[in-house]
C-alpha cells in the first residue's frame, strides 16, 4: 500500500486559482489607495494579511449582523480592521490587539488616512490577556492570532458573543494540512490545534457554523438565538 504523501502547502489549494483570480477581479472595486498600499507592504514583506477576498467577506459578514462592537484577536497593522471598521460605521468600535507596538503605529497611519481611526481601540499586548479586561458582549469576535492558541481563544470568546453574533477565524484550512494524513507543519502542534478548534466549533450546540474555503479558509460560527 502506498504511504500518504506529505502535503506541499502550495499544492493543496481549496479553491481553483483561476476561480480565485476571477473573484478578485470582481472585488477590485474603487477603494482608498491606502488599501492597495497595505496589500503591497504585505506582499513585499511576506506579512500575513487576509487579502482582498476575505476582507470583503469580513465586511459583508459584519454588516449582515449589524456589528457595532468587534474584538480582534491579532490585528497586525490593521488590514482586517479596515474592513471591520467600514462595516461598524461611525458609531461602531473595533478593538484591535497586537504584540508589536510598531504595528500599532502603522495601523494608526493607515487607518487615519481612511478616516476610520476614531472607530479603533488598538491595544498593544497579548490578546488573551487584554480580552478579559474588557467588559460586555461583542457582535463579532475575530481570531487571527497564533494558531496554537486557537482552541483557547474559541473557548474564551464563545460566551462573550451576543445571540445572533459571530465568531470568525482565519486560516482554518491551514494550507490544506487539516485534510491530509501527513504534513509538514510551520510550527509543531499548530495543525493539531486548528483541527481541535474546528471540531469544537462544529460540535458546539449553541452555534451554527460553516467554512468559507476562500484563500486559507475562514470559519464563521453564528451564536443561536432563542427559539
Amino acid at each position: 500500500m502506498q504511504s500518504p504523501t506529505i502535503v506541499n502547502p502550495a499544492v493543496l489549494v481549496p479553491v481553483n486559482p483561476a476561480i480565485e483570480k476571477y473573484m478578485r477581479s470582481l472585488a477590485r472595486r474603487s477603494d482608498h489607495p491606502v488599501l492597495a498600499e497595505m496589500e503591497s507592504v504585505a506582499e513585499k514583506n511576506n506579512f500575513p494579511i487576509v487579502g482582498r477576498l476575505v476582507g470583503v467577506f469580513l465586511e459583508t459578514m459584519a454588516k449582515t449582523v449589524d456589528a457595532k462592537r468587534i474584538f480582534e484577536f491579532g490585528s497586525g497593522y490593521g488590514y482586517s480592521a479596515y474592513w471591520f471598521s467600514k462595516a461598524a460605521g461611525e458609531n461602531g468600535q473595533v478593538i484591535c490587539t497586537d504584540g508589536d507596538p510598531l504595528n500599532r503605529e502603522k495601523a494608526e497611519k493607515y487607518l487615519k488616512a481612511v478616516d476610520v481611526w476614531e472607530r479603533i481601540d488598538f491595544r498593544v499586548g497579548i490578546a488573551q490577556e487584554i480580552f478579559p479586561q474588557i467588559e460586555g458582549q461583542f457582535d463579532v469576535c475575530y481570531n487571527d492570532a497564533d494558531k496554537g492558541d486557537y482552541p483557547q481563544i474559541w473557548r474564551m470568546a464563545k460566551d462573550r458573543i451576543r445571540p445572533g453574533g459571530l465568531y470568525i477565524a482565519d486560516n482554518v484550512l491551514w494550507h490544506g494540512r487539516v485534510a491530509v494524513e501527513r504534513y509538514v507543519d510551520i510550527v509543531p502542534g499548530w495543525t493539531e490545534a486548528i483541527l481541535e478548534h474546528n471540531t469544537q466549533i462544529f460540535n458546539d450546540p449553541e452555534f451554527d457554523a460553516f467554512i468559507n474555503p476562500t484563500r486559507d479558509g475562514v470559519i464563521v460560527a453564528r451564536k443561536k438565538t432563542a427559539q
